[in-house]
């Protein structure tokens, strides 16, 4: 039986496709070759990455059929006349740092016409996206052109760019127009796709159709059931306590490898390191990829779905803790290698407890796990000559106020900046996602630790149109360049609390 086809013009150009049932999406990576629309939510429709133009207006790919663009005109960022200028833009202002949100923010960005460009009407354009890197901030200012344009070191900035993401990483223009050289992007179109079972079983098919078709995908929901704290505070005299609940790292790129037979896997660390969240050694997805290539005898793109990545991708560990007024205390943690070190090396006052926690893997290697906690305990008290100046272990200062209009200003000493647009992007980048941490973000886990949140809009990432100014000023240092953007996390999470007023869980604006 011969599957029906579609025609419709790609960027000015007459295609056809194979329907099969397929979304807009497939069609254009899996057929056409066309990947800069990126696959964030697999498919929710709730990312935005996806995003191309039908008929000039932005649509949702994952979720639009094939079937529904016969006849019509379909643009991606490939066929967008000022794209260039929408790379330059956004590369110039640090609005894009894994580059992999941005070519559907772009598309959504360009369709907004030049005088209604203003900074209100940029964040409520975005109410469709998600971006876990850049803090919104810089992407709005890229929008309008609140940005200083002139000559850069490249070079430098990617130098800024691994210290901050923990991982390999291209700076440049291209990158915001999607060609950070991601794993499923650079795996050859004829590769097989492998996708996970229900139960755990890795299904190979000719495209990623006929794959999650064998694999009877079931599609992630958002629960209704209530966030859970799952460790007991200590007990103690303590004049702070905090608990915190599961976080979902949230980075935008699911889980994906790429391998020939015989050869070593391409991913998924490729460009930018999602802040420790994909740091597992050896990667499943990596693994995967060559066992089935050398299975299959051919190529094999191996691809977690977004409910993958919730149920096995790893955590911050859960903490429940208490502060005395003399700057001791008890830190009861999730039992996860290497975060009791991390606490006990930060923070010598504190008694660290390790405790066994049913639920999602944790990892001490997700954003400065551990001693993050231990500093925003110890600013629960300020003891004398003490300003709330957070200093990293690896040296790095920063210092973190909320004003009373809800802006956040944030200094920060990290050595040489090399590049300060970059330096000031994941400076923001780690202002926003400490704000979600504290009062926002947090994921359902039932009581026999299966996470029941599998929607990525139901991680509670702030959204752009909810995200406050962010003013970062880089103090200059003559120091070797070191990573700053996890001091300014651990500052701008003890001053959101603070300005809060200490409230005791986490997150504090979710039930």
């Amino acid at each position: 039986m011969t599957s029906a086809t579609v025609a419709f013009t790609l960027n000015a150009t007459p295609v056809a496709v194979e329907a099969d049932g397929c979304s807009l999406l497939q069609a254009l990576r899996d057929q056409l070759g066309v990947r800069s629309p990126k696959d964030g939510c697999s498919p929710q429709g709730q990312c935005g990455c996806c995003t191309v133009w039908v008929d000039g207006q932005p649509r949702v790919a994952c979720v639009t059929p094939v079937a529904r663009v016969a006849g019509r005109s379909v643009t991606t960022v490939e066929g967008l006349a000022d794209a260039a200028q929408w790379g330059e833009r956004l590369c110039a202002a640090g609005g894009s740092q894994c580059g992999f949100c941005t070519p559907g923010i772009v598309m959504r960005l360009a369709a907004v016409p030049d005088a209604a460009r203003t900074e209100a009407a940029v964040r409520q354009s975005l109410l469709a996206h998600l971006c876990r890197c850049t803090g919104w901030n810089t992407i709005v200012e890229a929008a309008c052109g609140q940005f200083a344009a002139g000559p850069r070191d490249l070079a430098a900035a990617a130098q800024r760019a691994v210290l901050e993401g923990g991982a390999a990483q291209t700076v440049a223009p291209a990158v915001a127009l999607g060609q950070g050289g991601f794993a499923a992007d650079t795996a050859p179109l004829d590769a097989l796709v492998a996708v996970r079972r229900a139960d755990g079983e890795w299904v190979v098919g000719e495209s990623m159709q006929a794959a999650l078709r064998t694999a009877g995908k079931v599609q992630g929901r958002r629960t209704t059931e209530p966030l859970r704290w799952p460790i007991e505070l200590p007990t103690g005299d303590f004049v702070r306590t905090l608990q915190t609940t599961w976080v979902e790292p949230a980075y935008l790129e699911p889980d994906a490898a790429w391998c020939r037979p015989g050869g070593d896997a391409v991913g998924p660390l490729t460009n930018g390191g999602a802040f420790g969240g994909k740091s597992t050694t050896p990667s499943p997805v990596a693994v995967a990829a060559r066992t089935l290539a050398d299975a299959h005898g051919r190529t094999v793109l191996a691809v977690y779905s977004r409910e993958d990545v919730v149920r096995l991708g790893p955590k911050r560990p859960p903490v429940a803790m208490g502060l005395r007024a003399d700057g001791s205390g008890v830190v009861r943690v999730a039992r996860t290698p290497g975060v009791a070190a991390a606490i006990a090396g930060y923070a010598p006052s504190l008694v660290v407890e390790e405790v066994d926690v049913s639920g999602p893997p944790t990892s001490a290697q997700v954003r400065a796990a551990g001693w993050a906690e231990a500093a925003v305990l110890l600013a629960g008290v300020l003891l004398a000559g003490d300003d709330g100046r957070v200093t990293a272990p690896n040296g790095a200062c920063a210092h973190a106020v909320v004003r009373d209009d809800g802006s956040i200003a944030v200094e920060v000493e990290c050595g040489d900046p090399l590049d300060e647009a970059v330096l000031r992007s994941y400076c923001i980048g780690a202002a926003h996602m400490a704000l979600g941490w504290v009062r926002h973000e947090g994921i359902s886990v039932s009581a026999d630790g299966e996470p029941l949140d599998l929607t990525i809009r139901s991680f509670g990432v702030v959204r752009a149109v909810d995200t406050p100014a962010i003013e970062v000023s880089v103090l200059g240092g003559d120091g070797p360049p070191i990573n700053g953007s996890d001091a300014v996390f651990a500052a701008v999470a003890a001053a959101v609390w603070r300005h809060d007023g200490f409230l005791p869980r986490w997150p504090t604006m979710r039930a």
